[in-house]
């Protein structure tokens, strides 16, 4: 399942691209974040913004998801790592949860490492799209 290409748009591949490049430096202990990211971002269709579909999940967007192992849905918001507040469920892309749901589209299940193992996640719907939201502004 992790093979399937992923969308990303062209904005949020030049600051995620930035990320990783400047992470190495000072995160050395998300190196295996990083490296999950830069792998995603390898194998991206990247996109101008207005042509990402609305059911996909970019960066700040709110997604929500079930958790296939446990059952549980919840309602994340992918951002940057300084924007990144668990206890609001505001999920950091470098945590393993935001990077694996980075890119793929409403209806689809996903299968990622997180530290507890190996989990499948499938994403119920894209709450909240930022490029979607500009479109319609």
């Amino acid at each position: 399942m992790k093979a399937k290409n992923i969308v990303i748009t062209e904005a949020d591949y030049v600051r995620l691209q930035r990320l990783v490049e400047s992470s190495r430096v000072f995160r050395q202990r998300d190196a295996k974040h990083l490296d999950d990211l830069e792998q995603e971002l390898e194998r991206a269709a990247i996109m101008k913004a207005g042509e990402v579909p609305s059911d996909v999940v970019t960066m700040n967007s709110r997604v929500k998801v079930k958790d296939l192992n446990s059952g549980r849905i919840t309602t994340y918001h992918i951002v940057f790592p300084r924007e990144a507040d668990i206890a609001r469920n505001r999920i950091s892309v470098l945590a393993p949860i935001g990077t694996g749901l980075l890119g793929y589209s409403a209806g689809t299940t996903i299968e990622w490492q997180v530290p507890s193992g190996m989990r499948r996640f499938h994403i119920l719907e894209v709450e909240y799209q930022p490029e979607t939201a500009a479109a319609a502004a």
